[in-house]
């Protein structure tokens, strides 16, 4: 689903809370002050003071793309789950379509490596067969198609979710897709290191296919197919520019579709995938009227290669050991470093939570999630927004009728803390313990008929795009809500006996962050009603905007690698949202009893421990691969800049930490943004 806000794989380490804890926590072990590094002026570089010795002495995993916190959350997450999962494989007879029974026995069959092993290639060969078959460019959509209702998705992108402009509508979405690298920069961008990943690339290709179809000329047909995927990635748009709602709104009609992209014959395209509408929202129209042109000038022997090498590769993982390996050796080491793949246990159990979610969170929740959690969080949410609004109520930027529209989205908001209040039900599945890829392909077909089954019907707001045991966070501007997952509530990040001070620099920074994204550069154009609708005045707007573009030209000074910058434009609504999250955060803590005094813990004022504890909470640790990987895709800038960059706007920091005109953290007056 897109347009979702999302605190991130990479970023989101930061949201390990609740209390699920109820180990006694003295106030003096809530920060680890051993991490910092005490050579370095705090004024100088904060987070390098925050925790520098922490970043020097840690060795990354083999197994992991980088470690700190959020890894350490995310493994204590995954190892929930195995209890969970283990106690389901000890069941003896359980009731067929029962939970316990489907999350049991696809874990069992994702653990399974020795049938793995012995099947090889064989659970593909009739899709393989098909695709050897198809004898027209008519054939070859049927095909994409076909297996696009089998949760194969192939060349472009589709999904049924509310209409941006009417979020009580749901629409068909179409957008751009169908490339093998990670997004259209990398097909284009010069320099050593971009050629080293296309060359890499080009070499796991014809690996692939030298493996599943044992092609002589592997190396000639995968330059084919990547001087295709080059040609769609040239009408394609770049990252940046998918992050703009209005110019990726575009409601047409089929007729006008089959003038845009004729080639396609949408007709028969629209009823082979089952859906009955005669309305299509298209985020990039003239994707699809390229993709038009290339089925025609393109060759069919390069499609059919360009859908088996896709076909193949989207299974690799799960496939016998040389595919996984392969798969494994360009996605995961040459494009993100990690040197080693993680336990089988830890994938198997990250398939089961990705492909039956709702069915493991049930078990997650009932085991790990007490009531009390949940009911913490509810009282910080509303403790967040009563800042928020005070802020909002004396932003001296924006006008009075702004202000109240403003104030009304933000009590508007819907809180969805830990599970959703209805499960989906997957009893329909069969799953069985003895062929993984036979399950996931059942599993493909009910999503998307879960998914296409949302046509015609009223858009179900009480709906989670995440599942219970995931470590992460959203705001969805359709719903205009903000979801956290029981995966990600969980310790070190709050503790139960802590001062306010590491609970608000910590948790508080997050929940600010989330609801901020409802007031950056893309949240602030939906209205409380989760339409794409301006209720800005042009001044207020202009005056958004200028700040807005002071934020793009801080970050993008940030250098990350010898000459490497963070991107300001890919990087703006979540540097947006971390320099709102941090300073509401601060006010909320600012109306608690201690935030009001100047009491001493370990030497620090309350003030200089919300913002240590702000620090660690981004105590995150990269590979060199990583960071530039994240650098290309990630709408989240590098954890050092998540903390420099929104204290470098705080005079409340400043003042904490006696910062002046000289140091690094400095900024002059006239050059720092506070929005909130």
């Amino acid at each position: 689903m897109k347009k979702l806000t999302y605190l991130s794989f990479i970023a989101l380490a930061v949201v390990a809370f609740v209390g699920c804890n109820s180990t006694n926590q003295k106030q003096s072990d809530a920060l680890d002050l051993s991490g910092r590094d005490t050579t370095v002026n705090p004024a100088e570089n904060f987070f390098k003071y925050a925790n520098g010795t922490w970043v020097k002495n840690t060795e990354i995993p083999a197994s992991k793309t980088g470690w700190g916190s959020f890894y350490i959350v995310r493994d204590q997450a995954l190892h929930n789950m195995r209890i969970v999962l283990d106690s389901c494989l000890n069941l003896k007879n359980p009731e067929k379509g029962s939970v316990d029974q489907q999350v049991g026995d696809l874990y069992a069959s994702a653990l399974d490596s020795s049938a793995i092993e012995a099947v090889g290639i064989t659970p593909l060969q009739p899709k393989l067969d098909q695709i050897n078959a198809i004898a027209s460019v008519q054939d070859l959509l049927h095909y994409i198609t076909t297996e696009y209702t089998r949760g194969n998705s192939f060349l472009f992108s589709f999904y049924v979710g509310p209409d941006d402009k009417n979020s009580n509508v749901e629409r068909a979405h179409f957008s751009q897709g169908g490339l093998g690298l990670p997004n259209r920069n990398y097909y284009f961008k010069k320099g050593k290191k971009s050629e080293e990943i296309r060359k890499a690339y080009h070499n796991y290709i014809a690996q692939i296919l030298k493996l599943s179809t044992k092609d002589k000329n592997a190396n000639e047909t995968a330059s084919d197919i990547v001087d295709l995927e080059t040609k769609i990635a040239n009408v394609s748009k770049t990252p940046v520019n998918l992050r703009k709602p209005r110019e990726n709104y575009h409601l047409l009609s089929v007729k006008e579709m089959d003038d845009i992209a004729p080639t396609i014959e949408w007709k028969d395209f629209l009823d082979r995938l089952n859906i009955k509408v005669d309305t299509l929202l298209v985020g990039q129209p003239k994707f699809y009227s390229g993709v038009s042109d290339l089925l025609k000038d393109v060759a069919l022997p390069v499609w059919k290669e360009y859908l088996t090498f896709h076909l193949v590769s989207s299974y690799a993982s799960w496939l016998s050991s040389p595919f996984a390996d392969a798969h494994f050796d360009f996605y995961n080491k040459t494009l993100n470093g990690q040197q080693e793949p993680q336990p089988r246990w830890k994938r198997a159990s990250s398939l089961v939570n990705h492909s039956l979610g709702d069915a493991l969170g049930k078990l997650y929740v009932e085991r790990f999630f007490p009531p009390s959690a949940k009911k913490y969080m509810m009282n910080l949410v509303a403790n967040i927004q009563k800042a928020y609004a005070d802020k909002i109520k004396n932003a001296d930027w924006m006008g009075d009728v702004t202000k109240q529209k403003a104030l009304d989205k933000l009590e508007a908001i819907t809180k969805k803390i830990g599970y959703p209040n209805h499960w989906k039900d997957y009893s329909s599945i069969d799953i069985t313990p003895d062929s993984l890829i036979a399950n996931l392909n059942r599993i493909g077909v009910w999503q998307y008929n879960y998914n296409i089954d949302k046509l015609g019907k009223p858009v179900d707001k009480s709906e989670w795009y995440m599942t219970p045991p995931t470590v992460n966070a959203y705001y969805n501007p359709s719903f205009n809500e903000i979801v956290f997952p029981a995966g990600i509530l969980q310790p070190p990040f709050y503790f139960q006996d802590a001062d306010d001070a590491v609970n608000y620099g910590g948790i508080g920074y997050v929940i600010g962050h989330e609801i901020t994204h409802g007031f950056d550069d893309q949240g602030s154009k939906y209205d409380k009603e989760g339409n794409l609708n301006n209720w800005w005045t042009k001044e207020d707007r202009a005056n958004y905007d200028k700040m807005a573009q002071e934020v793009i030209d801080q970050y993008n000074n940030f250098e990350v690698l010898d000459s490497v910058h963070v991107n300001g434009e890919l990087t703006l609504g979540e540097n947006l949202a971390d320099i709102g999250g941090l300073s509401i955060a601060y006010a909320a803590f600012k109306m608690t009893p201690e935030g009001q005094k100047d009491t001493l813990i370990d030497g620090f004022t309350p003030d200089q421990r919300f913002f240590l504890s702000a620090a660690q909470v981004w105590r995150i640790k990269d590979r060199p691969q990583r960071l530039r990987w994240r650098i290309n895709n990630d709408h989240h800038s590098p954890e050092e800049f998540r903390v420099n960059g929104p204290m470098s706007n705080m005079k409340a920091f400043y003042e904490a930490f006696g910062v002046k005109p000289g140091d690094g953290m400095y900024r002059p007056d006239s050059t720092r943004v506070e929005i909130w």
